[in-house]
């Protein structure tokens, strides 16, 4: 049954939180704009505004505003892809935490996003998710997707929401309590995906950018094993190609910090859709019964 209705009749709500502006167009994005053109709504929680991130762009490097107040640049941004998808987007408030780099290295900015104490980083997703209502989240794994700050952050505060947000008792002030029903993690690193992808180029005759990512996970030790996988198997996979080039379109919104020729443009949508056209998730914890694998984030809940 295709129906954006939940049992009790009102629409379904899907939330993602995002760490920055720019990571829900490059994680999940055709999803939301598949459920969006269904109906349902979308939302999503940007966790920082994103000031402290640098020039991706090589045709922006010199571009003024970026240079002279970043966030309010990726606001812009952020909402030109939001009216792309077809969602809702609600800032956290949160100053971005960067990326510290060097050896050893720097401490973290004081009063960034990801020093904040756990119970004061998701008080503002607890107040979002009692007033949104959704029924399912979507965030990172414990390492952020991959290790940023922030973004290991956003995967503690959504995780936190989504056991808080239904006790009555917990962060009082923050509205009228709201349980979701299914939360899952983003498996938008997927190494089976990024596999399927290079070997599908390399038979076609075409030149992989995925060659040395590969080479890094299959990279076997002296017994001849390779790395461990992730801790989370994919449970489900959403037929979202028809929208690749919505998600890509999106994606480039964020022209700061998006080259336009760059690694997530070098596969065609078409390409995609022949050899993968899904985005991948985990189950992580349902409050309705669900059948595994899923085709559909709402599975139980339609």
């Amino acid at each position: 049954m295709n129906t954006s209705k939940s049992p009790a009749g009102g629409k379904l709500r899907l939330l993602a939180v995002h760490a920055h502006p720019d990571d829900e167009a490059s994680k999940g994005a055709a999803t939301m704009a598949s459920y969006a053109a269904a109906g349902v709504e979308v939302m999503v929680a940007t966790c920082t505004g994103g000031e402290r991130g640098d020039i991706q762009n090589p045709a922006l490097i010199n571009a003024p505003h970026p240079a002279r107040d970043m966030g309010g640049a990726r606001r812009l941004e952020m909402a030109k892809a939001a009216e792309i998808l077809g969602i809702q987007q609600q800032w956290l408030g949160f100053t971005d935490s960067g990326l510290p780099e060097g050896e050893p290295l720097p401490p973290l900015p004081a009063n960034c996003f990801a020093l904040k104490p756990l119970e004061i980083a998701a008080a503002p997703l607890v107040r979002l998710v009692r007033r949104f209502r959704p029924h399912v989240i979507i965030s990172y794994d414990e390492n952020g997707g991959y290790p940023h700050p922030d973004h290991i952050m956003a995967h503690k505060v959504a995780v936190e929401a989504f056991h808080a947000a239904g006790d009555p008792e917990k962060y009082p002030g923050t509205g009228e309590a709201w349980e979701p029903s299914k939360l899952y993690y983003d498996r938008a690193f997927n190494p089976q995906r990024f596999r399927a992808l290079h070997f599908a180029l390399e038979e076609a005759g075409l030149a992989s950018p995925y060659a040395e990512r590969l080479a890094a996970w299959l990279e076997a030790d002296s017994e001849g094993h390779t790395p461990v996988a992730g801790p989370h198997a994919t449970t489900t996979q959403i037929d979202c190609g028809d929208y690749f080039e919505t998600r890509d379109d999106a994606l480039r919104a964020h022209a700061t910090q998006v080259d336009p020729e760059g690694f997530f443009f070098a596969v065609s949508p078409h390409m995609q859709r022949k050899v993968w056209p899904w985005e991948d998730y985990s189950l992580i914890e349902s409050r309705v019964p669900t059948t595994l694998p899923e085709n559909d984030l709402f599975a139980g809940l339609r």
